[in-house]
């Protein structure tokens, strides 16, 4: 990567009328915001469906991208919704916050009004959505089954469908197929337009020189198209229930460990197979993004498995990777792939070999750098070229909010280290110590440029409530901040 700097903010926190932010005209507005603060790139979460707990990290789909994200005024310039469809219905209340109930109770009824009269029309959009079909082949049509599907038996996971269905017979599949056609053309088509709405979206970035970073998370939810119809790929039982799920174990942070619950993978299958899944899935991203930021790289070198049913995260032990063999089979496949790794956690030595062998940037937080001496390599005084700096991410408080809560001792060694003063404002001597750092790439949270506390915070790690929920407000987006930005 070139030297430059971005932003994190995923695109429901954008500011728009109805709920959640979308790929809509603020969306457009936020990469001119970007554009002339001078930013490079824009740093999102995973555009994917989100299910329980509504986040972007537990999806029924690794493939498939978030419905809720799609704009209502783009459709409507379509001729595919009428202004009286979504105007006057109840998106929530706090426009600094997601409603996801009140999102969940409405999106999805509109987008069916949308695809009534595209079905009335379909003749306009055939070649176009076959297209769609032909280049999402690998994952297109499971998908839409299986959300036809999970709607049928009340969103239940497949896990709890009748065993004919839940075992993928090839009758039950014929059956559902048939049955439940329209309801399969349905998020075909909500794909379809989800596909087409981000495409445009990026191409303005891209003309605009501005690079889209998308994450991808290592792992799926048990509830997911993905367990369900490539089941071999997971360790599972003849029951497909799960022998062991991930997480991470106990520290500094959590005596007990975080216990995510998601089905581990078949290395050994997979590689027999030549980590087929992982090449599409790869593939996937690449079209949709410009720069991956591979979640929790680690689990690559070496895993916690969790045994299935038990308590705490406690209960764990460490198993052995794919190492590098799964990177050299994906760049044999697809090339060289431009790609963040976080590597946070603990730093062990074969951790720090296999980063090395892959060749990838890591991630370094400044957030984490002060409380454990000179040889921290979050230093900035540390950082080598091809690493990646942030103030902080999704998943750590805000500057602000950090600033606030730490420790005296961490405090005055993060005073004296970046020279933090009232006059400049703490927050951003603390953007200007990662934008100072000799790597080649520094971002920090949108959060952090607007000065925000922990009001502003996107996720509590190991909590289930309460997250994603963060939305910037449209009138802080102003002239001022982009020179500032600029400047920095």
């Amino acid at each position: 990567m070139k030297r430059s700097s971005g932003v994190l903010m995923h695109i429901s926190s954008l500011p728009s009328p109805y709920g959640i932010g979308t790929f809509g005209k603020d969306a457009y507005e936020f990469v001119d915001f970007l554009d002339k603060s001078g930013l490079g790139y824009w740093q999102v979460l995973p555009l994917n469906p989100t299910s329980y707990g509504d986040s972007p990290y537990q999806s029924p789909s690794a493939f498939a991208g978030n419905p809720n994200l799609i704009d209502f005024e783009l459709l409507k310039k379509e001729g595919l919704l009428e202004g009286e469809d979504y105007e006057n219905v109840d998106f929530g209340k706090d426009e600094s916050k997601v409603d996801f109930g009140k999102i969940f109770e409405h999106k999805l009824d509109i987008l069916k009004l949308a695809f009534n009269k595209f079905d009335r029309r379909k003749d306009k959009y055939k070649d176009a959505i076959e297209q769609f079909i032909s280049n999402n082949s690998y994952w297109i049509d499971d998908y839409a089954l299986y959300m036809a599907i999970k709607y049928k038996n009340d969103l239940k996971p497949w896990h709890k469908w009748d065993e004919d269905i839940k075992l993928r017979e090839k009758p039950a599949i014929k059956y559902y197929s048939k049955k439940l056609r329209k309801e399969i053309d349905y998020w075909i088509f909500v794909q379809f337009i989800f596909d087409k709405q981000w495409g445009e979206l990026k191409k303005y970035a891209n003309e605009k020189n501005i690079k889209i970073i998308g994450d991808v998370p290592i792992y799926v939810a048990e509830d997911s198209v993905d367990v369900w119809t490539k089941s071999e790929n997971f360790l599972l039982d003849e029951q497909k229930v799960p022998t062991a799920v991930a997480g991470v174990p106990p520290d500094d942070f959590n005596d007990n460990g975080q216990y995510w619950g998601n089905p581990l993978y078949d290395w050994e299958y997979l590689k027999e197979h030549d980590y087929d899944w992982w090449v599409e899935r790869f593939k996937a991203n690449l079209k949709i993004y410009d720069v991956l930021r591979l979640d929790h790289f680690r689990g690559f070198e070496s895993y916690w498995a969790i045994d299935f049913g038990a308590e705490t995260a406690k209960e764990g032990q460490w198993r052995d990777g794919p190492n590098t063999d799964i990177f050299k089979v994906l760049k044999e496949e697809l090339g060289d792939i431009p790609m963040i790794i976080e590597d946070l956690g603990e730093v062990t030595e074969d951790l720090v070999k296999f980063r090395e062998a892959v060749g990838y940037p890591p991630m370094k937080i400044l957030q984490i750098s002060f409380a454990s001496g000179e040889t921290n390599e979050h230093l900035p005084h540390n950082h080598e070229r091809n690493w990646v700096v942030y103030t902080g991410t999704h998943d750590n408080q805000t500057a602000r909010g950090w600033l606030d809560n730490c420790d005296s001792k961490t405090l005055g060694y993060a005073h004296k280290y970046l020279s933090l003063n009232e006059e400049e404002g703490y927050t951003w001597g603390m953007i200007r110590g990662a934008w100072s750092s000799v790597a080649n790439l520094s971002i920090a949270p949108m959060q952090d440029f607007l000065d925000i506390g922990n009001e502003g915070r996107m996720n509590f790690p190991n909590t289930r409530e309460g997250n994603w929920q963060w939305r910037v407000e449209e009138d802080v987006l102003t002239e001022e901040l982009e020179e500032r930005i600029e400047k920095t």
